[in-house]
């Protein structure tokens, strides 16, 4: 338990530049420091939000003031970065994905479970409309037992950051599972156990995607991932860098059950229910996309071009749908006017870590359930490189009650 957090956010790129103010402006917030290995982005940011610079992520390891560490460094560097943090005894905020080995992912758990410090996954979709309709009416039983789920993350290479910084080309696109297994491993509350994946390689011939053109000897552009839960459940997980899709690209495209389904299509979400208990079968079909869509969408859905405006990833940032509106009345009133994103999911991820440092609580976002969403990736990468072979998931638990 911690009475003010004094953060050092690592790592000053483009995505760190949406959270900077979120952890100024919490009231469970004394001080942020702002660090970068290149000293002129440091700069910008200090001046750009008011805040002091640390001159290494050593430094801010050793100052004792520090008690925080905001992990928004290159994708493969989060396990280190999150690691030294933790055995330094400073509590973890990281970006997605938690790791990039199935060991370091088990060193993490390993080391919040010894030091009780609060460990925090900053995935954007938990907080995502169609992930939090699933969870609200798995929970409320219109879906009845579990059967199977879809969810994706379509995101096209030239568009994401790793696609243009040399450093991550060419990576594994399930070494970033989190955003589709988030969704539905905390709508079902299961995990996997087994997984099985193929995937295709790329044809654009610039060899980024080639065992030679990138430092995982990686060539496949698209992986696909059947996953077996603990739950007798399965659900289909797709990362794709190489398809011609629009805007939002993390959703659930289906969440299906024994009594009733949810289906997603660009900007349409139906609950379909099937009433077991009548002489005759009948079968309830809900429109629910005025709750799940955003307040800008809904404003907006009789537009013309409205549907080749939300291909395009119009109205996804800032504006609340209906279903967060219970959630948004928690959020600190220092937060209103300021920025958010990530289908408004920035300001409840900042706000759930800064509590659960201060309170001591295990948050939803912990390391248990980080690990659960990275680690069926990290082995369905093996299952790909070996033809699709059925392989066992090592699971890390079930986070402990404090």
């Amino acid at each position: 338990m911690t009475d003010k957090l004094r953060i050092a956010v690592i790592g000053c790129g483009p995505f760190a530049k949406r959270f900077v103010n979120l952890f100024k402006y919490h009231p469970n917030t004394e001080k942020v420091y702002v660090c970068d290995l290149i000293d002129e982005k440091a700069k910008k940011f200090s001046e750009m939000f008011g805040v002091d610079i640390i001159e290494s992520f050593e430094e801010a390891l050793e100052r004792e003031d520090i008690n925080c560490i905001a992990n928004f460094t290159q994708r493969h560097l989060h396990g280190d970065i999150s690691i030294r943090a933790l055995e330094a005894g400073k509590h973890v905020y990281s970006a997605v994905p938690m790791a990039s080995t199935v060991e370091e992912c088990q060193r993490i758990v390993e080391l919040v479970k010894k030091t009780g410090l609060t460990y925090f996954i900053g995935e954007t979709c938990y907080y995502f409309p169609c992930a939090m309709y699933c969870r609200e009416a798995f929970a409320e039983g219109k879906f009845g037992d579990f059967s199977y789920g879809a969810a994706q993350y379509y995101h096209h290479i030239n568009d994401i950051s790793y696609g243009k910084r040399e450093a991550e080309r060419g990576m594994p696109p399930l070494f970033y599972p989190t955003h589709s297994t988030a969704m539905l491993l905390a709508a079902t509350g299961s995990y996997a156990t087994e997984v099985v994946c193929f995937g295709r390689k790329d044809t654009a011939g610039d060899k980024c995607f080639t065992p030679e053109g990138n430092e995982w000897g990686n060539e496949y552009i698209n992986q696909y991932v059947m996953m077996k839960l603990a739950n007798g459940g399965t659900i289909r997980v797709t990362e794709a860098r190489g398809l011609g899709f629009g805007s939002p690209s993390s959703s659930i495209s289906g969440f299906y059950g024994t009594k009733g389904s949810y289906e997603y299509s660009v900007a349409q979400h139906l609950l379909i229910e099937k009433d077991l208990t009548a002489e005759k079968e009948t079968i309830y079909t809900t429109n629910v996309s005025d709750y799940v869509n955003s307040a800008e969408m809904v404003a907006h859905k009789n537009d013309p071009d409205f549907i080749a405006n939300v291909a395009a990833g119009k109205w996804k940032n800032d504006s609340f749908a209906a279903i967060q509106e219970r959630e948004r009345a928690r959020l600190p009133k220092s937060y209103e006017g300021l920025e958010n994103g990530h289908m408004a999911s920035h300001q409840f991820l900042i706000d759930d870590f800064c509590k659960a440092v201060v309170s001591g609580e295990i948050p939803a976002l912990n390391a248990w359930f980080a690990a659960r969403c990275n680690i069926p990736g990290l082995v369905a990468i093996e299952s790909c490189k070996m033809g699709g072979a059925v392989l066992p998931v090592p699971d890390c638990g079930d986070a402990p009650v404090r």
